[in-house]
């Protein structure tokens, strides 16, 4: 498990990671991607989701911090 603390974490890594872990709870973002702008800043972007995905996104993470 990749951890916020890891000082060597880079976006495509986090992306690869946090890809695997939403297909396995059953959820798409469509827009997940690296930041290519940014390199240095090593951010992810989300983008832009329906209700419903969002809805789901946050029942998985609820659920995992119970």
């Amino acid at each position: 498990m990749v951890t916020a603390q890891e000082s060597d974490t880079t976006a495509v890594k986090a992306l690869e990671v946090l890809r695997e872990a939403l297909t396995a709870a059953g959820i798409v973002l469509p827009s997940l991607g690296a930041d290519a702008a940014s390199p240095s800043l090593n951010l992810i972007t989300l983008g832009r989701v329906r209700a419903d995905v969002a809805l789901r996104l946050a029942d998985v993470i609820q659920r995992g911090c119970a």
